[in-house]
């Protein structure tokens, strides 16, 4: 950072822990060009004043059917004029929408290939699916560390994307933190896809459904959009934690799913970011949001950070990974900056000294502001020491966005000597701040310390 920016990180400033922190100035901007294309769905009912009885639908597939061949050719060469170059296998995507349709194309005669490629575009439309907001990031270490300068770690930052309708999806960055902790971000290519959808065979949970994206994508272009009913309204704040078991590494992340009407948290699991699982998770605990999964077991069981209740922080521990029971009370607000409500910033980090756990509160006006936690290491329903006063809340020039006065992060990691916080800025955009970790141990005081 150079010494303007310093001085611009600091103006205004009365957090007795802001010198400490290394704003990047990373912008991680929402962009409406970029965009993927999804089902479009006209209403399929019967239509009240139609004797014939036919749907919406069938009425458009009539229409199409009812070009000659070559006005059918002309619209198809005119479509791909305009978005073949937005989209990886356009004509593909057509016919497998065609292909999905079946069941609504009633008493329609035999399609020629051109005439069902273009009824598949007559029911997709491009949706531009991070126009709103690119925020609430993640980090975890890239699979492949290949090709790197020494000391450096190539990373995976995952976004909750909001695009048209408040939808949120899931989207994904790669960069590289080098060996003094300056972190550069790759640029994300122009097109984005969605992933293949499969059936989960027998051996699968109850409602898992697992995902496939091309090895051709890059990983900047994978979009997960909601697939199920329960996901409908959106795929929210994915925690993403690099779980080590018995010396292989699973990416989990948990996130919540929302359906415009309900909420519950579910699972993603990846080996590769390719491919992935995604099940709902079981229990009480599971009926909020917020959860956190420890990168390891801990005595044996599986351990979750949860705000099962709206307002504090629990410990949980399962056997199983999928189902989690109330657990132990861990935090409740204490200090004047988080007396609404307090949540996890994503997964503990170990340290040798213990957890750090990142946590959000939320005060006066609403204002979102970030702390720490150190947790006993063999027990982490021991609260060591944290951070008395925010360690990061909006800056002047963060303050304003979708919603104002919000830095909120769902995931940090170590580098090193270095933690990297992704953070989000007022529910529209993300930056990056690092902080050396001896630094931020003097910043905490032992628990019961109030100054």
């Amino acid at each position: 950072m150079t010494k303007a920016a310093q001085q611009e990180d600091h103006k205004g400033s009365t957090l007795p822990h802001r010198n400490i922190l290394n704003r990047q100035a990373l912008y991680l901007k929402p962009d409406s060009t970029r965009v993927i294309v999804r089902p479009f769905k006209p209403s399929t009912e019967p239509r009240h004043l139609n004797p014939r009885d036919k749907t919406r639908a069938n009425e458009i597939v009539d229409r199409v059917l009812s070009l000659d061949a070559a006005s059918t050719a002309n619209q198809l060469r005119d479509i791909l004029a305009n978005f073949e170059g937005r989209h990886r296998n356009l004509l593909r995507q057509f016919e497998l929408r065609a292909d999905a349709m079946e069941d609504a194309f009633l008493h329609h005669q035999q399609f020629s290939q051109q005439q069902r490629q273009l009824v598949g575009a007559y029911f997709m439309n491009e949706y531009s699916f991070e126009s709103s907001a690119l925020f609430n990031p993640s980090i975890v270490p890239h699979p492949d560390q290949s090709g790197l300068a020494d000391g450096s770690l190539r990373v995976i930052i995952s976004l909750r994307a909001v695009g048209e309708g408040h939808i949120s999806s899931l989207t994904f960055r790669s960069g590289v933190i080098d060996e003094h902790g300056v972190v550069s971000i790759d640029a994300p290519t122009r097109l984005a896809g969605l992933p293949n959808i499969h059936a989960s065979d027998g051996l699968a949970p109850a409602g898992c459904i697992t995902l496939s994206f091309s090895s051709e994508s890059d990983l900047g272009e994978r979009v997960i959009f909601p697939v199920t009913e329960a996901q409908s309204n959106g795929i929210e704040d994915a925690r993403f934690v690099a779980f080590e078991d018995d010396g292989k590494t699973i990416y989990y992340a948990t996130y919540t799913a929302y359906s415009g009407s309900s909420i519950r948290s579910e699972l993603l699991e990846t080996r590769d970011f390719l491919n992935f699982s995604l099940t709902p998770l079981r229990g009480p605990a599971a009926r909020n949001k917020g959860m956190a999964l420890f990168p390891r077991r801990i005595d044996g069981r599986y351990a979750m950070i949860a705000r099962q209740d709206s307002e504090n922080l629990y410990l949980l521990y399962s056997d199983d990974l999928l189902n989690w029971d109330e657990g132990h009370l861990l935090m409740k607000p204490e200090f004047a900056w988080q007396f609404v409500q307090i949540g996890n910033c994503g997964s503990p980090i170990e340290i040798d000294e213990g957890w750090l756990m990142f946590t959000h509160g939320v005060g006066p006006m609403r204002r979102y502001a970030i702390g720490v936690t150190l947790l006993d290491k063999d027990d982490p329903s021991i609260i060591l020491s944290r951070t008395v006063e925010p360690l990061l809340q909006p800056d002047p020039t963060e303050r304003e966005g979708y919603v104002p006065n919000v830095v909120y992060s769902c995931g940090a990691l170590r580098h090193g000597d270095l933690i990297a916080l992704p953070y989000a800025v007022s529910d529209t955009y993300s930056n990056f701040t690092t902080i050396r970790i001896s630094r931020l141990l003097e910043a905490m005081r032992p628990t019961g310390v109030s100054t």
